[in-house]
């Protein structure tokens, strides 16, 4: 697995938690890097806190861009894996100028398969690429 996979991943465990817990993504990042810190481990990478940094600058827009682009099915009623995982493939598509689109739907996709429900990759997949095609 690529670092920037890796970073997409921990992006996910974060937001993830932020959702369960109903906490403010900006505090879960900072619990997430206090935590490794106090465990001995490395900073988180930087891509990492990019992800969850421009989700938090864009929130609002994100989620406008998920629910005009997931008719009949309302946000808060999307398993969390995938709104989260909806969050950082926009971010991506929309703000992450380095990363391919193509790449960005296929990691979101990836950890989708790995992470969520058997329907979540066709979901999460088919979201992405109205968001793509409207670009």
């Amino acid at each position: 697995m690529s670092a920037r996979s890796k970073a997409r991943k921990k992006a996910l465990d974060i937001l993830f938690e932020a959702d369960v817990r109903e906490a403010p993504v900006a505090d879960a990042l900072a619990d997430y890097a206090r935590r490794r810190e106090a465990d001995g481990q490395p900073a988180l990478n930087p891509f990492t806190v990019e992800i969850v940094q421009g989700i938090l600058d864009h929130w609002y827009e994100i989620d406008d861009v998920i629910m005009a682009n997931s008719i009949d099915w309302p946000i808060e009623r999307m398993p969390r894996v995938d709104r989260n995982l909806l969050r950082i493939g926009i971010f991506e598509l929309l703000w992450s100028d380095d990363v391919p689109d193509k790449v960005a739907v296929a990691e979101s996709v990836g950890l989708a398969r790995e992470y969520s429900t058997d329907e979540s990759p066709k979901f999460v997949n088919g979201v992405l690429a109205q968001v793509m095609a409207g670009k």
